[in-house]
């Protein structure tokens, strides 16, 4: 069953963790875990001190060439009557230092390894144009 749009938003800001699609200017898609805050139509997520094999990562790449992107957060179980899924499409951009403060304040505030630790690497914001969702609840 589809899920309006309040209720996807929900969803999806109530989820751990969201798949973060991009695509690069050579049209190959890119897709990665990413831990994220939303307010209202806007998604923050940023890069973590986490191991990285470089700072120069493909979703930023990706994000400056083309900055159309897509989040995905899901449920699953083995009880499909409980499954759901929310997908937010949207355009990202990759903030600039003095930009970063308030997204910083949103993901310590949903996360608590970021209070102790605050995300080192670039912040993006999604701005969302679309929600779309769907669930097996009945």
């Amino acid at each position: 069953m589809d899920v309006d749009k309040e209720q996807a938003r929900a969803r999806f800001s109530a989820a751990r963790v969201a798949r973060l699609g991009t695509v690069g200017r050579d049209g190959r898609p890119h897709l990665v875990p990413v831990t994220f805050a939303v307010r209202g139509d806007v998604v923050f997520t940023a890069v973590d001190h986490k191991p990285k094999r470089t700072n120069d990562l493909r979703r930023l790449r990706n994000i400056r060439e083309r900055p159309e992107v897509c989040l995905l957060a899901d449920h699953y179980e083995e009880d499909w009557s409980r499954l759901w899924w929310v997908r937010a499409d949207g355009l990202a951009e990759v903030l600039p230092e003095d930009e970063q403060d308030e997204p910083l304040r949103a993901l310590a505030a949903k996360y608590a390894q970021y209070s102790e630790q605050p995300p080192e690497g670039p912040v993006v914001r999604i701005e969302v144009f679309v929600w779309r969702g769907w669930t097996g609840e009945r």
